[in-house]
C-alpha cells in the first residue's frame, strides 16, 4: 500500500510539472487545494490506466517496439495520457490534454519527472 501511495504522489508531481510546462495540458478549478486533490485523483486514474491498459497495448504492439527500437513507447505513453484525459472528463475531473503531439510531449515529461521522483522517494513495500 505504501508503494502505491509513493507512486501516486510521484505521478501527481509529474502531472503537475506537465501542466506547468505545457499550455495545452490544463488543470482548471478553484483553489490550490482543489487542484492538488484533482491532481491526486488524476494520478490514480493515470496509474490504473498504466497498470491495466498499457501492458495489453504493449503486448499487441510488440513488433512496433522492436521495429522502432523502443521509440514506439513514446506513442503508447501519449495514448495512455490521452485515455487518462478522456477518463478524467468522464469522471468530471478538470484535467484535459489537447492534441496528440501535446500528449507525446506530456508523456515524455511525465516519464522523466516520474522516474526522477521515484529515484528519490522511498519505495519500501
Amino acid at each position: 500500500m505504501k508503494n502505491f501511495v509513493v507512486k501516486t504522489i510521484a505521478n501527481a508531481g509529474a502531472l503537475a510539472v506537465a501542466v506547468w510546462l505545457l499550455d495545452k495540458i490544463t488543470l482548471t478549478g478553484g483553489s490550490t487545494g482543489k487542484k492538488a486533490g484533482t491532481l491526486v485523483l488524476v494520478a490514480v486514474v493515470f496509474g490504473l490506466v498504466n497498470l491495466l491498459v498499457k501492458p495489453v497495448v504493449q503486448v499487441l504492439t510488440f513488433p512496433l517496439f522492436i521495429l522502432t527500437l523502443g521509440l514506439f513507447t513514446l506513442i503508447v505513453n501519449a495514448l495512455m495520457l490521452l485515455l487518462t484525459s478522456w477518463l478524467a472528463d468522464k469522471l468530471d475531473l478538470s484535467f484535459h490534454v489537447e492534441g496528440f503531439w501535446t500528449a507525446v510531449l506530456g508523456g515524455l515529461i511525465i516519464s522523466i519527472v516520474s522516474w526522477a521522483l521515484n529515484a528519490f522517494l522511498p519505495d519500501e513495500g
